[in-house]
């Protein structure tokens, strides 16, 4: 297939060269973003390599196409290696995904990679791609589509009556999904199961007990192979708590086949290890069901996984991130940070190392404790790093692991027995919950960790405004070591339908204190993430008239407000402030008045009226 068959297969549109004969000088692009091309060469490769033959892209995936007349006429592992080169120079220079092909000229034949990590080697090429396909087509295989996340969250509404009404309680649903997922996954067999005798009692065997049994003992294997620290604790929590619970044991082989078929055919064929948007799709089915089992109690606030993304790119986790999350609940930020550290990997080694040695959770609550640890599993998390525990009593712990990344949404109205016990024994005994709204969990982790890392904390709007005293303290605190690199005011609506609470994203840079770094604020009015309620199912993603994600566009608009820091009126705005100021865009930024209608300042009274009714200000009754 020649230059010009292989330019028009793809999309002549998407085609971008930086030279004169059309093709990519990585130095050239290297140097448009600051950086040095040597500072991302090899030695044994990587220096004779600089211009890549074909490259197309759009705003969210690269596709890398080098050409050679017959590979039969190279050595393999030397264009595999300078493939492996052009893919490094790319991670250096985008953010973008990447497809990343070599094509015969001479011949027809074409290797491909894509997904995660994008190793160049035998063992990581997508055998099954044999031909060129359209741009779009590879940005589909890489992002996945958006009605198949619309499947899925379809899905768990559905699951979710199934187990009401097979009698499973509503706070067990979500970790025996999780657990079933994690069986199904590694081989379970669960259909045509017979009644067997046990060989070392000589009773009978029911198929619903010999089904459970082959559960536990896949999630034993799982966590032995894996090296999983706590592993007695993982399978105490997960057996107990789960497979040994009444309402499971009491279900019948055909309820509890049922189940199992119902997860293998809607959830299971989502699960790919090897693709990202595979675990995009898991863990937004984990971290919805989560919400929806969840609703007795609106003080959870399970972080949507599309904002996880989000945060994880603002702080730019990598492969050499160590990144924590102290108050882990079901682990959907270990799992997203997991995700984009293997992103970043070019060697199956590098991978173990994230998965082994990276990523460090804690979780005080035993259910979320064995839900996280679930999680991970079922993303691939090689040694599971979560513990559990008080964050409280994990100091030594936490400056061991030397991290330099933390992602967090700590609890915003925790009781005492939750809080650190320096602060709360100076507590008025009339004081039920945290009074400064989860910023000292924030103040305490900052402590603890190394003086390069970053920070991205979910904290309520009240923290970021400021108006009582324990929140007061701790914004001062915090400036008076370290720097608000950006606050992001995000959707009102984030937590539906778990927490009622409207949260802000905040930015920290531990290196220098705010006042030395002398620097303007970043600040977002970050409340449209083009997600909108549908009724039975939460929030769910839009799209345009092509059905292209519109979350994918602000996301990649978002982080470039961000990362360039941009003023736009009604977006973003820099700012100057101390710990007396408000830490929110809404007080200063600019009104892009030009795009308000009738609806926006419907929906601005309406808001600041259940803002009154929620204070106490004001009553539903009152005229």
């Amino acid at each position: 297939m020649n230059r010009f068959d292989i330019i028009n297969r793809i999309g002549d549109k998407y085609r971008i060269g930086n030279t004169e004969t059309g093709e990519f000088s990585y130095a050239q692009a290297l140097k448009t973003v600051g950086k040095d091309i040597k500072d991302y060469q090899k030695a044994t490769t990587g220096t004779q390599h600089t211009f890549l033959d074909i490259r197309f892209e759009n705003e969210r995936l690269a596709v890398l196409v080098e050409c050679k007349n017959k590979f039969s006429k190279w050595d393999k592992n030397k264009i595999q290696s300078q493939l492996q080169d052009y893919v490094r120079f790319e991670k250096a220079y985008s953010d973008k995904r990447i497809v990343a092909i070599l094509a015969e000229t001479d011949g027809d034949d074409i290797w491909v990679w894509y997904g995660q990590s994008v190793i160049i080697d035998d063992e990581h090429r997508i055998v099954e791609e044999t031909a060129l396909r359209p741009f779009e087509e590879y940005e589909d295989l890489c992002f996945g589509k958006v009605n198949d996340k619309i499947k899925v969250v379809d899905s768990i509404k559905t699951l979710n009556e199934k187990l009401h009404s097979d009698g499973i309680n509503e706070k067990l649903r979500s970790q025996l999904v999780g657990t079933c997922l994690l069986a199904l996954k590694n081989g379970l067999v669960y259909k045509d199961v017979k009644e067997t005798i046990d060989a070392k009692t000589g009773k009978k065997v029911s198929p619903e007990k010999a089904v459970l049994k082959s559960i536990k003992e896949i999630l034993e294997g799982l966590l032995t192979r894996s090296g999983s620290i706590n592993k007695a604790q993982k399978l105490a929590i997960l057996n107990n708590k789960v497979l040994d619970d009444q309402d499971v044991k009491s279900l019948t082989y055909q309820e509890l086949k049922d189940i199992l078929q119902f997860i293998d055919d809607n959830v299971v064929p989502y699960i790919n290890d090897k693709n990202t948007a595979g675990q995009d799709l898991l863990n937004l089915f984990f971290t919805t069901f989560n919400k929806y089992v969840g609703k007795s109690d609106k003080n959870q606030a399970f972080t949507p996984d599309h904002i996880c993304d989000f945060m994880s790119k603002v702080v730019g986790v990598n492969k050499n991130s160590r990144v924590l999350d102290p108050c882990c609940g079901s682990g959907a930020f270990l799992v997203r940070a997991m995700t984009d550290a293997m992103d970043d990997c070019e060697t199956e080694e590098e991978r173990d190392e994230v998965k082994k040695n990276q990523i460090f959770g804690i979780e005080y609550e035993d259910g979320a404790f064995g839900l996280s640890s679930t999680n991970m599993l079922i993303h691939g998390d090689g040694n599971s790093n979560v513990v559990q525990d008080s964050m409280f009593k994990r100091a030594k712990w936490i400056e061991e692991n030397n991290i330099n990344v933390v992602l967090m949404n700590p609890p915003y109205n925790a009781t005492k027995k939750c809080c650190n016990p320096e602060y709360t024994k100076n507590w008025d005994p009339k004081k039920k919950e945290d009074p400064s709204k989860g910023f000292h969990f924030v103040e305490w982790v900052a402590q603890h960790v190394s003086n390069n890392c970053k920070m991205a904390v979910l904290l309520p709007m009240q923290a970021a405004i400021g108006n009582s005293g324990d929140i007061k303290y701790y914004k001062k605190k915090m400036l008076d070591n370290y720097t608000l690199d950006a606050v992001f005011s995000l959707p009102t609506d984030m937590f539906y339908p778990g927490a009622a609470a409207v949260a802000c994203c905040m930015i920290f840079d531990l290196s220098q204190k705010h006042e030395r770094a002398n620097k303007d604020t970043f600040f977002g009015y970050f409340k449209d993430d083009k997600f909108i309620k549908r009724k039975g199912l939460g929030r769910v993603e839009q799209t345009d008239t092509d059905g292209n994600s519109l979350w994918s566009k602000t996301k990649e608009l978002w982080l470039d407000l961000y990362k360039n820091k941009r003023e736009v009126p009604g977006l973003s705005v820099m700012k100057k402030v101390s710990w007396k100021d408000e830490w929110l865009a809404e007080a200063y930024m600019e009104t892009d008045y030009s795009s308000l209608n009738e609806d926006d300042f419907q929906s601005t009274i309406n808001d600041y009226l259940a803002y009154l009714v929620k204070e106490g200000f004001v009553y539903e009754s009152e005229q």
